[in-house]
């Protein structure tokens, strides 16, 4: 495929050089004839310019700041960690600063504390992961005031604010969750959806999965599950769980929300004569143990790693290529058991 230089594009668009220049660029003024001609041409050639080349003319620097839960405390978040690192040594020699903060996943405080420092540094982007509803339209509001691009990861905020989401379609996990349920257990048996260890009314993603989840098993035409809410903290699990399980009762299948869903499984365990199905989230260690041993059925695999990396790569390259950025990038929806983790894992 011929490689069109500006001078090409120039002969064969009949405008001058500087003319192509001022198009590709998007800079200075460009009669509608001539933008036209041009614009068409490249469309028709498919000209690509050289990003790279592109990018070292650029001397200004950027500087991304990522607002994300502390994995010390929620191991969830450290192949999220472990994303935001692999963007910051690709993107490190191009001029473009990538800092992380972390709060407390259950502290609203530690939340706008730590925002309240990002705001201080006046960065050109912030990556976050709006735990807290009601506290993260508050901060974006304040960003969009100082001309901030806002980026949200894990959680879809419908906010005009935000520049774009990365991750999944929510509503879309629960269904399929919803499905996977469908073949594993009887029907018109009873099923548990467990929130574990979140602020329910303050978490957006878990209310998401839920709504899907429901929605598929409440449209089924030939049976009919008795679907049932739990909103537990980890402290009172083992024995709110234990209590309900101990009772006479027909359940035969657990959903949770959440990652933490080994704590689920490690007290079914403790009931080997029932028969209860458990789907929950995330390539964990402690789950893939349970997974293994087939305590877990399946896993759904939102892949917090290539949500960070990808998102802080359309910023990069919004900064330094001048890249539209998508409203939103929806990741595929990965069904993980006990037969195909291993290629999962090892990635």
């Amino acid at each position: 495929m011929k490689k069109y230089t500006i001078k090409d594009i120039a002969e064969l668009a009949g405008v001058s050089k500087g003319t192509v220049d001022r198009v590709i660029h998007k800079r200075g003024k460009v009669s509608p004839a001539a933008l036209e001609k041009v614009t068409k041409l490249l469309e028709e050639i498919d000209y690509q310019p050289n990003l790279i080349a592109r990018s070292l003319k650029n001397t200004k620097n950027y500087h991304i700041c990522v607002i994300q839960p502390d994995p010390k405390i929620d191991p969830y978040w450290q192949p999220c960690t472990n994303g935001v690192n692999d963007a910051i040594n690709e993107y490190n020699s191009f001029g473009i600063t990538i800092d992380s903060y972390y709060f407390d996943h259950t502290d609203t405080r530690s939340f706008l504390e730590v925002n309240k420092t990002v705001l201080k540094q006046l960065p050109d982007a912030v990556l976050i992961t709006p735990v807290f509803h009601k506290e993260s339209i508050e901060v974006i509001k304040i960003y969009n005031a100082n001309n901030i691009i806002v980026s949200t990861i894990n959680d879809p905020l419908e906010l005009n604010g935000i520049t774009n989401y990365v991750g999944q379609d929510l509503i879309q996990s629960g269904r399929i969750a919803a499905r996977l349920m469908e073949m594993i257990v009887p029907k018109n048996r009873t099923i548990l959806i467990i929130h574990l260890d979140e602020v329910f009314n303050n978490s957006i993603h878990m209310q998401l999965k839920e709504k899907g989840f429901k929605n598929y098993l409440e449209r089924l035409q030939n049976s009919k599950y008795n679907l049932k809410t739990c909103s537990l903290q980890q402290a009172d699990l083992d024995k709110k769980l234990h209590d309900l399980l101990k009772r006479p009762n027909d359940i035969s299948g657990i959903f949770v929300t959440t990652s933490k869903v080994y704590s689920v499984a490690k007290i079914v365990k403790d009931f080997p004569d029932l028969d209860i199905k458990i789907i929950g989230y995330d390539l964990l260690d402690e789950n893939i143990k349970y997974l293994k041993n087939n305590a877990i059925d399946f896993l759904i695999n939102q892949n917090p790693k290539h949500q960070a990396y990808l998102c802080i790569t359309q910023l990069a390259e919004y900064f330094l290529f001048d890249k539209k950025i998508p409203r939103q990038k929806l990741l595929p929806i990965d069904i993980i058991n006990s037969e195909n983790f291993d290629g999962y894992t090892h990635n």
